[in-house]
């Protein structure tokens, strides 16, 4: 697991889609029902960490790519 599109298909093998609107709501979202998977033991601790992390940096990212379209 790489990329956001991987803890996509994790979730969505749970039978989760996250769709919300806001790419940085998304992200968020995911990681709410990747916390709730754990939580039920459904997926590993390796695997809870490493989609883990990948949501974070792809949260950061996407803060980043906000502020800098952000004309204020």
């Amino acid at each position: 697991m790489k990329t956001l599109y991987d803890v996509q298909q994790l979730l969505k093998s749970f039978g989760i889609i996250v769709y919300v609107g806001s790419r940085l709501y998304d992200i968020e979202m995911m990681g709410i029902e990747l916390k709730k998977i754990y939580q039920h033991q459904l997926i590993d601790q390796k695997t809870f960490y490493t989609a883990t992390l990948i949501l974070r940096r792809e949260h950061r990212l996407e803060e980043k790519r906000a502020e800098e379209n952000d004309p204020f």
